[in-house]
């Protein structure tokens, strides 16, 4: 099996934490929240195996990269920089991009604004939706109203943060483990009202699902103590702020060869439906839904992932 190694490389003014495997053309993973390069461990090893350059970066404001205070360092924006100053620094003209949950939102949106830096995107998760008509928390509040929404909570600095930093080891086995905060059409999430956290009413379970280790959820829960939980909260803050800085997200089609791969049972297809992308991604060449699959696919599911993923890197043009 191919080791994963580490360093720290600048990249668009920061330092990022990067794990890398292989040698050969460079497949960039980019992870959700709230996750870490380790999300991407077992994608790592199989790319590695199969000839291609795989890194896996902390996303700023995780692990052990850097964590800017300022809530607008976050943007889309920076976070597209941070991707291609990657590829600078890794000394490689185009990549494949690879995301999940937040980390798919940016490789689309590495895909859509620099197509002459990322030549194929894969998308787990969440689907490249453009633009919504309005900035999102509008929309979230004319949805939901007085209904409690996870994305809404998380607008105020500092009280999602209080929360999840009380006891992170908590925190982390209800998020992986528990009934998803952001499952809207959970009884357990539906019964919250505003003034409740995100894991009001959500149990910590002392059994894990099968693709779930205690070693995982120590790893996860040791990144989370060192660095807290600001910064990958900051991201749910510039969402409006994308909005506004990103207007070309409106009518971009992203022409590049393109993957989706989905869970039957992810929460997220309840507010993020995949349809509309079709248009939007005209190249897609497969819209995969696994069965019986929630939201943490490439790790609840690695071995299905990695044959779509290298059957998509494989049938890409040299």
């Amino acid at each position: 099996m191919a080791d994963i190694t580490h360093r720290t490389v600048t990249t668009n003014g920061i330092n990022l934490h990067i794990a890398e495997a292989g040698k050969g053309p460079l497949v960039l993973l980019l992870h959700g929240w709230p996750e870490s390069w380790y999300s991407w461990r077992h994608q790592l090893h199989a790319l590695a195996e199969a000839g291609y350059h795989a890194v896996a970066p902390d996303i700023r404001g995780y692990g052990r990269s850097d964590k800017p205070e300022a809530i607008e360092a976050y943007s889309m924006k920076h976070l597209v920089g941070d991707a291609v100053g990657l590829l600078d620094a890794l000394g490689e003209q185009t990549a494949v991009v690879v995301g999940h949950d937040w980390g798919s939102a940016m490789a689309w949106s590495c895909a859509a604004l620099r197509p002459d830096r990322f030549r194929a995107v894969v998308g787990m998760s969440v689907p490249h939706l453009g633009r919504t008509p309005l900035p999102p928390t509008q929309i979230f509040q004319h949805v939901f109203g007085e209904k409690w929404f996870y994305i809404l909570y998380f607008q105020t600095p500092g009280v999602a943060e209080a929360e999840f930093e009380a006891d992170v080891g908590k925190t982390v086995r209800a998020i992986f483990a528990g009934t998803p905060g952001f499952d809207s059409a959970n009884p357990a999430v539906q019964a919250k009202k505003k003034g409740d956290g995100y894991l009001t009413g959500l149990a910590a379970p002392t059994t894990l699902p099968s693709w779930l280790t205690e070693e995982d959820l120590a790893y996860f829960a040791a990144e989370f103590s060192r660095s807290g939980f600001r910064g990958s909260l900051n991201r749910y803050r510039n969402m409006d702020r994308d909005w506004h800085e990103l207007p070309e997200l409106a009518t971009a089609v992203i022409q590049q060869p393109a993957l989706f791969i989905i869970g039957e049972k992810d929460p997220t297809r309840a507010f993020a439906p995949v349809d509309p992308m079709k248009a939007l991604v005209p190249n897609l060449r497969d819209l995969l839904v696994l069965p019986g699959a929630g939201h943490w696919i490439q790790q609840e599911r690695p071995d299905e992932v990695n044959a779509a993923l290298l059957s998509f890197l494989k049938a890409l043009p040299a």
